[in-house]
């Protein structure tokens, strides 16, 4: 499901919008306003993606009882392959100098009926990995 949701969010960022994706089947209203809010600014900017970044992700707690599971996810997120794009003429954009290429994202997740949904996914910037 998580690796589902980064290829959903990946092509949405490829091709700037979320039509044609499935991004809806896998996050909930403010994981997808995350995705949302990017493509806006990257639709203003003129921009989108090219490659995908990579994972090593791990669930680090999870929590089956009550009367919705949740879990939480945390990954090394490799965006180094992952490049942004002009739309019109295809030159990649320059990584900011402050970026890091490879840093922790925690997604949380919860479970309605059989699905586990994205809930809420942060870029933790600061904790590289």
């Amino acid at each position: 499901m998580y690796d589902t949701f980064w290829a959903e969010q990946v092509k949405a960022y490829a091709q700037g919008d979320t039509k044609g994706t499935e991004l809806k089947k896998y996050a909930t209203k403010e994981a997808l306003g995350g995705v949302l809010g990017d493509l806006l600014v990257m639709k203003k900017a003129g921009t989108a993606t090219k490659g995908a970044p990579t994972h090593r992700a791990e669930v680090t707690a999870l929590v089956l009882s009550g009367s919705t599971p949740t879990a939480t996810v945390e990954d090394c997120l490799d965006i180094s392959n992952w490049k942004t794009i002009k739309k019109q003429s295809g030159q990649v954009q320059p990584f900011p100098s402050n970026q890091p290429l490879r840093y922790i994202t925690t997604a949380k997740a919860e479970k309605w009926g059989k699905q586990w949904m994205i809930t809420k996914l942060t870029p933790e910037g600061d904790r590289r990995c």
